[in-house]
């Protein structure tokens, strides 16, 4: 693979993001390469306390690694009535090995305990891009509010979004398409900046 600046590595295992991303990225004119296409690549442990810190840690070992530019996110699900958890855990939360059903079994569990009627809770997304040398180029955020269904509902998208149901709608995440998700997720009001951001970069480096 030529390591030009038009090539751009998502560094992420998660099959759901990557897709997103790459939907995201689509009209970009970026080469996107995943993962996959770097098998000797070393996993890098999100240790960070923040979603920001992990995004960062994430973009630039992989970019020190494949001297491909990096852009790496770090993202979760934040329930107000339950303290912000599961927060930086959300891939983990209940415990590592669980099924994505489970998490969700368990949070829902979680709330009912709370007897909170509101369930507000927000996803967030930092994304964090690296150069070859792992020197950190931009950041941005996003984040989607909404509220917490009673129970799973729709079968789109990964993670937390068939319980999520965003600000203004009465479906879930995982009932609206990905026509809409793509308009208003936490993700996609993070790579809008990330854009303009590439908007710049390219005019700099081609």
């Amino acid at each position: 693979m030529q390591t030009t600046a038009k090539n751009i590595l998502i560094a992420t295992g998660n099959e759901g993001k990557l897709i997103e991303f790459k939907d995201l990225l689509s009209d970009s004119p970026f080469v996107v390469h995943s993962l996959k296409e770097f098998p000797n690549v070393e996993e890098v442990a999100e240790t960070g306390e923040t979603f920001a810190e992990n995004a960062a840690i994430k973009a630039r070992a992989y970019a020190k690694q494949t001297k491909v530019l990096t852009i790496a996110d770090d993202s979760g699900l934040e329930v107000v009535a339950l303290g912000n958890a599961p927060g930086v855990f959300s891939a983990r939360y209940g415990g590592e090995g669980l099924k994505n059903e489970q998490r969700i079994e368990k949070l829902l569990s979680e709330l009912e305990k709370t007897n909170d009627l509101h369930r507000k809770a927000r996803f967030v997304c930092v994304v964090a891009i690296a150069n070859s040398d792992g020197e950190i180029l931009f950041r941005a955020n996003g984040a989607c509010e909404g509220t917490i269904a009673v129970k799973p509902r729709g079968y789109n998208g990964f993670g937390y979004d068939s319980i999520f149901i965003p600000n203004g709608f009465n479906e879930t995440f995982g009932e609206l398409s990905p026509q809409i998700k793509r308009k208003i997720s936490h993700r996609a009001l993070a790579m809008r900046e990330i854009q303009m951001f590439f908007n710049n970069y390219l005019r700099e480096t081609t």
